[in-house]
């Protein structure tokens, strides 16, 4: 009456009606749980754990009908829920029906269950020995069924496989396999049946296989999706391959991470450079073409030449690639599509015009060569391509040709000396002297220059070679004019030391005279100095003694002073010491060295009588003698 009660209350609380019928089949009241079970699904049919619990009393009770009938039931209402599938095949394989059991499988399987509904249905027939009905699950299920449709996963096509592999059928096996490349085709390929596949190969002892099926997946997987594979293939080759396959191994790698970071960053010059020797190194010249294609495509953005140092140079190894295959066409054309492709208003890279000029000598083509090299000084006159130009013709011994440029070159650079020196020392060479000196004087002769003392200086030289003693002294004279530079006195000085025997040490102690002279005003006193240590070296080889003295009054005393410091905003920043050097000779300085004179005294006989007062004894001993 209590559960009457209940029920009545809340008929939809299904928890008492189990219970209910639970109490009825403990006093053993079987129909009446019955009857019990059969109104609570009139309430609620689609409550699982009622038509669960109705199932297990019945089988408890070894109502071997009645449980079928309420299997029936409950999978002809709910044929979604495998749990009733599943005790209910389990229920007809323990009474010992397999048929019936495999009659509700068949039932199950045309409701396209769940993936592990057919391997359900695979293994219980395995367990009785029913291979070939098994295979047939599988073609029914797996390859020529909806299945495929709802669930395409390559791991079923794998099971498959190794379904017959585990029962020796290899060549069932592999076929298989081949049907699922096909099926899934390079549209969706997937690096694990790839894998499968070639480890099954392995173990039937199909080396090439193996490598066909690695190689054939590697080409067309992307390579981020083929991490596995990649790993796969090395283990299998470190196993079985040799050092070259190994190195293919490594080289495809390398691509593949090469290919990410350029893909990343497409103006990354370095990893380009970096991928262009590893395809060299392996590759075909057709495969090599396509990336350096790939990677001159990428021209920097921006129209500054820091830009364009590292590009260029895939230009010139792609250019040096094609002439080392012995393509002069090709290189021509890579060379000329670069100079084509360079901005030359607004900066050029001479190198780049050399190597073209070089490449068609070594073509023996050099009308072309020097074509090129004219229109890249007609376009962008450089030093650089100048020099080269000119350094050119010198090899070829065409001499006019380089006077011809070298005048060129001094109309577009007259301040550079080094092409002014070049150009005397060509004339040199050739012999023409009065050409040569001429080309020293126009070059002196310029208002602004680079690298002045270097020109006089090849002046100079040049007039020693020629041993011409007093046009040199001309030329130091005129120098001394512009600059009173301590080093070109010296220079004079250590020159008419060494021009000729004739009064020579005469001629260079006037000069170091003259100097000492000119710098008593100079403001770098160190310069004065170094003047005067140069004439003292000198006097101390050549001189007298009367030179020597002469020379030692008038060097001059090093004193250290002390200068007070500004900081950048005008505030004291304390002191410094320096040194000073007072000379003799300057008339300026000589009531200060009275003064310092007579401080030197003071001082001396202030520590004469300081040690008098600390040896009183030696006076009394005095004083009695």
């Amino acid at each position: 009456q209590t559960f009457e009660d209940n029920i009545r209350k809340n008929r939809t609380v299904i928890s008492n009606w189990i219970k209910y019928a639970q109490w009825e089949e403990s006093l053993k009241e079987i129909q009446r749980a019955r009857s019990i079970y059969e109104r609570a699904l009139d309430v609620d049919y689609r409550n699982v754990t009622l038509w669960l619990k109705y199932a297990e009393m019945e089988m408890k009770n070894r109502q071997v009908n009645h449980a079928r009938n309420i299997w029936d039931r409950a999978i002809t209402t709910l044929p979604r829920v495998n749990q009733f599938w599943y005790k209910y095949t389990y229920m007809e394989e323990m009474l010992g029906n397999v048929a019936g059991s495999r009659q509700v499988f068949e039932r199950w399987m045309e409701w396209q269950p769940e993936e592990q509904a057919w391997h359900s249905y695979i293994n219980f027939e395995l367990r009785y020995k029913e291979v070939d009905r098994a295979r047939s699950i599988y073609e029914r299920y797996i390859l020529f069924t909806p299945l495929v449709l709802v669930h395409p996963d390559v791991k079923n096509w794998i099971k498959y496989a190794r379904f017959e592999e585990k029962h020796s059928y290899f060549a069932h096996a592999r076929k298989v396999y081949e049907r699922a490349v096909e099926f899934f085709g390079e549209e969706h390929m997937d690096e694990h049946l790839y894998v499968a596949f070639a480890k099954f190969e392995e173990n039937q002892k199909e080396f090439e296989r193996v490598r066909v099926i690695y190689k054939y997946a590697l080409d067309r997987i992307p390579k981020q999706d083929a991490q596995n594979l990649f790993k796969n293939y090395t283990i299998f080759e470190k196993k079985f391959g040799d050092r070259r396959g190994i190195e293919d191994i490594i080289v495809s790698k390398r691509r593949f991470q090469y290919e990410e970071e350029v893909k990343a960053n497409p103006h990354n010059y370095d990893a380009w450079f970096d991928y262009l020797r590893l395809v060299e190194s392996d590759a075909d010249a057709e495969t090599v073409r396509e990336v350096y294609e790939r990677a001159i495509a990428n021209v920097p953005p921006i129209q500054e030449k820091r830009h364009w140092k590292r590009y260029i140079y895939l230009w010139i190894n792609y250019a040096l690639y094609e002439e080392l295959e012995a393509k002069a066409k090709r290189t021509r054309q890579v060379y000329q599509a670069c100079i084509e492709l360079l901005p030359h208003k607004k900066f050029t890279f001479a190198k780049m015009w050399l190597l073209y000029a070089q490449f068609e000598i070594r073509q023996k083509n050099l009308p072309l060569a020097r074509r090129a090299l004219g229109t890249s000084i007609g376009k962008c006159p450089k030093n650089k391509l100048f020099k080269g130009y000119i350094e050119l013709e010198l090899q070829l011994r065409e001499f006019d040709r380089c006077r011809k440029l070298y005048e060129k070159f001094l109309e577009f650079a007259p301040e550079n000396c080094t092409s002014w020196i070049k150009f005397a020392e060509l004339e040199t060479i050739l012999g023409d002297i009065d050409r040569a000196r001429a080309i020293y004087e126009l070059a002196i002769g310029q208002p602004r220059l680079d690298m002045p003392e270097v020109l006089w200086k090849s002046y100079i030289d040049f007039e020693i070679e020629q041993e011409e003693y007093e046009k040199t002294r001309n030329l130091y004279r005129r120098l001394l004019q512009r600059t009173q530079h301590v080093k070109v006195w010296i220079s004079f000085a250590q020159f008419e030391l060494s021009a000729g025997r004739e009064q020579r040490l005469q001629r260079c102690r006037q000069v170091y005279e003259e100097a000492n002279k000119a710098m008593r005003s100079c403001e770098e006193k160190e310069e004065r100095v170094m003047l005067l240590e140069s004439w003292r070296g000198f006097e101390e080889e050549f001189g007298t003694d009367a030179s020597k003295e002469r020379i030692d009054k008038l060097m001059p005393e090093k004193i250290k002073k002390r200068r007070k410091l500004q900081a950048e905003d005008g505030s004291d920043a304390g002191w410094e010491e320096y040194y000073d050097y007072i000379f003799p000779e300057d008339t300026a300085n000589q009531p200060n060295l009275k003064l310092l004179a007579m401080a030197k005294l003071w001082k001396k006989q202030q520590q004469e009588s300081e040690a008098a007062a600390m040896d009183p004894d030696k006076d009394i001993d005095e004083s009695q003698t």
